[in-house]
């Protein structure tokens, strides 16, 4: 076997995760290299470019209050874009739209509820900041909707905005503490649509590993690594050999179990199996310009949908055009039909936007877009229960 050169440290994918933590060890002094298999770095934080449009892979919001944004800030990765507001927005239930309660003039007049429902919901929405989120990490979100709230009305409408913030439709094993810890994050601080799509935080991540000394390889497939207990290295696919004392694997729970077999990590293995990867059907559009121009935002009450006009809070495409993406939420427990979503997003748009084919510039499907490697779930303790970082039967392997 062949020797590349050696470094303090191999980091293995060149999505986020990867880039920011190549970025904290190099400038903790660590000689870094990461390693990409495929051409340009991102991962599912890639925007395609589509005409004048700015494709990001489905709808992508950054948390103003979350872990994500204080990392762009802690490494000084500058962005601008806007912060959506759902005042305006649509409630559909039984294919008919309702005015979303979004604030206390929306909550009075929507036609989704009735008095009494309307009433538990201010009530929820009035506490709902102050509920202790840890104390339930280990019940499911159905069970927490079901001891917690009255009105089935509301019971959905919670489900719904738990979808929204956690981009999850599994209400039977995610852990209720976990989505509310998320749903009080975007009650809280809401989030940024990100001027010029998810590109941007991947060339600032980018140009901040390299100017903190990150070696960068792209097209670097990783077949293995190289230990006896501990790190020695990674094994590339063309047969060489990268030395390091330390790897991080910013990549999936699956691919990561890949790279070494069973008897050598159990506990990577573990993870995978354990993992209930979080999917959704997306289809994004560019148009030329927007038929209904406040028909901006919308959520499926009894059918687990998005819609979502982008361009009018962040800069995606040309000054007139609309950017919009739509959404559903894929539940685990089903198969999924990709013609059926098709049509039925294609259905959301002809309501929320009727005249849209007319104007259609771009569009693209991802029928089975991956969201998130592994819903966090109360079987395994919530929050608490999720893995990492460091692999406990390999020293000096990492995850993130």
């Amino acid at each position: 076997m062949s020797h590349t050169q050696s470094s303090d440290v191999a980091v293995i994918g060149g999505g986020l995760a990867g880039l920011a933590a190549a970025t904290y060890l190099a400038r903790a002094g660590k000689s870094v290299t990461l390693f990409e298999k495929a051409r340009e770095l991102g991962g599912r934080a890639s925007t395609h470019t589509k005409g004048e449009f700015r494709f990001n892979l489905g709808p992508h919001a950054l948390y103003r209050g979350g872990r994500g944004a204080k990392v762009l800030k802690e490494l000084g990765i500058s962005f601008s874009g806007g912060v959506p507001n759902a005042s305006n927005g649509y409630a559909i239930f039984q294919g008919k739209k309702h005015t979303l309660p979004g604030g206390f003039v929306s909550l009075l007049t929507t036609g989704l509820l009735g008095l009494s429902a309307k009433f538990e919901l201010a009530q929820l929405l009035g506490s709902i900041a102050k509920i202790d989120a840890h104390k339930i990490q280990h019940i499911t979100v159905t069970q927490w909707l079901e001891q917690t709230i009255r009105h089935p009305q509301v019971r959905a409408l919670v489900q719904t905005l738990f979808r929204l913030s956690t981009y999850g439709n599994d209400p039977q094993h995610q852990s209720a503490g976990a989505a509310l810890a998320q749903l009080q994050l975007a009650l809280a601080d809401n989030v940024w649509y990100v001027d010029g799509g998810w590109q941007t935080l991947v060339d600032g991540l980018r140009d901040a590993a390299q100017s903190a000394g990150v070696r960068i390889v792209s097209e670097a497939k990783i077949a293995g690594i190289d230990c006896d207990g501990a790190v020695r290295g990674v094994c590339l696919a063309d047969g060489s050999r990268h030395a390091a004392t330390s790897v991080v694997l910013a990549v999936g729970p699956h691919d990561a179990a890949d790279l070494l077999p069973p008897e050598k990590s159990a506990a990577l293995h573990e993870w995978a199996a354990q993992a209930k990867p979080v999917h959704a059907a997306c289809l994004d559009v560019g148009l030329s310009r927007l038929p209904r121009p406040k028909a901006g935002f919308a959520l499926g009450i009894d059918q687990p949908l998005y819609f979502s006009v982008h361009s009018t809070i962040a800069k995606l495409g040309p000054k007139d055009g609309a950017m919009i993406h739509v959404g559903k939420y894929l539940d685990p427990s089903e198969d999924a039909d990709p013609h059926q979503d098709e049509h039925e997003l294609e259905g959301l748009l002809d309501l929320m936007q009727p005249g849209w084919r007319e104007v259609i510039l771009e569009r693209r499907f991802l029928p089975h877009m991956m969201v998130t490697n592994a819903h966090v779930t109360a079987a395994a303790g919530g929050i608490a229960g999720r893995p990492g970082p460091a692999v406990p039967d390999i020293a000096r392997l990492y995850v993130a």
